[in-house]
């Protein structure tokens, strides 16, 4: 065992009992992979919270979101031949997938890291758009100057992409769109600019040919990127040999940017690994954990809505 994380006692700190749903026709199923920062002298989470409809006998619905980010439901009748509803997660109808859960971005905050509390003068976020049509996921947060940086996931018919928003105040928000079309995820911006440019890992997926890597792209804005290079891979026999993606934002030492990241096997028990960057050109990789730094020990880490998962966000400070 190689596990070197230090529990807090009162885990989980937050659950599902603890926020309301988004609306009367929702039940929140669990809550995910939140983004982490300081924000007016308090932690915050920017916590993904995955919603489920309310079900009638006799029939199967699932939520999406319209063009204004409003949920709408859709109802289909269990006896329907086109309908393929063998997945608890993901169901098909006339050759369309929808999803059974919809997520959007809640905000709650502590001053002292551990117990958290949502306030309602800020708002959530929730996909919009034909490309936010499934909800929007598992956000990671940095922050350059007084701009903080949200890369979440884009979910639609269309596929898995990256999208950007950013805000000063966590009240108002400029929608970036898609900055990494799909298949992509785990987006995590550097929080200074390296030599003038930008720099954030991310996720292609190429199942036939290449595989779940950690790459690395930069950029003159945040917004078009370019210049990508592949900098991690999984690795047969060890606790990311099916997957690996990056957690939160790098953070900077003296010795390079250290990255928490997530790593997984073809068994889906996540664990999480540890890289090493160059300061100066992050390219390079200086080292990497051979085994992982957490593993999923605990009995909420062993069960519940993802088996054998640890699936943490790292923040600075």
């Amino acid at each position: 065992m190689s596990d070197i994380a230090v529990r807090n006692k009162q885990n989980p700190i937050l659950s599902t009992e603890m926020l309301k749903s988004s609306d009367a026709l929702m039940i929140i199923e669990c809550l995910l992979n939140p983004g982490v920062f300081k924000f007016n002298g308090k932690t915050w989470l920017l916590v993904r919270v995955a919603e489920r409809t309310v079900q009638d006998e006799g029939s199967l619905s699932v939520p999406i979101y319209n063009e204004n980010g409003k949920v709408e439901i859709l109802n289909f009748d269990l006896k329907d031949p086109s309908l393929e509803a063998s997945d608890a997660r993901v169901i098909t109808y006339d050759g369309v997938d929808y999803l059974t859960t919809i997520s959007h971005l809640r905000l709650v905050s502590s001053t002292d890291g551990i117990h958290f509390s949502e306030d309602e003068s800020y708002p959530s976020l929730f996909g919009e758009g034909a490309y936010e049509s499934y909800g929007i996921e598992d956000c990671r947060v940095a922050q350059i100057d007084d701009i903080y940086y949200l890369t979440y996931t884009m979910v639609s018919p269309n596929g898995v992409g990256v999208g950007l928003r950013t805000t000063k105040d966590w009240k108002t928000f400029e929608r970036k769109g898609m900055i990494f079309s799909p298949h992509n995820k785990d987006c995590a911006i550097f929080e200074e600019k390296i030599n003038g440019k930008y720099y954030a890992l991310h996720r292609p997926s190429s199942p036939q040919l290449g595989g779940n890597y950690i790459w690395l792209a930069e950029s003159p804005d945040a917004v078009h990127w370019g210049n990508h290079k592949c900098i991690a891979k999984t690795r047969q026999g060890k606790f990311d040999s099916k997957r690996l993606g990056a957690g939160a934002a790098p953070i900077k030492t003296k010795k390079g940017w250290l990255e928490i990241y997530h790593g997984a096997t073809e068994k889906n028990r996540y664990c999480l690994g540890a890289l090493l960057l160059d300061l100066d050109d992050p390219t390079k990789l200086i080292a990497r954990s051979e085994a992982p730094i957490m593993e999923p020990i605990a009995a909420y880490e062993e069960k519940w809505f993802f088996w054998k998962c640890c699936f943490h966000k790292w923040s600075q400070g």
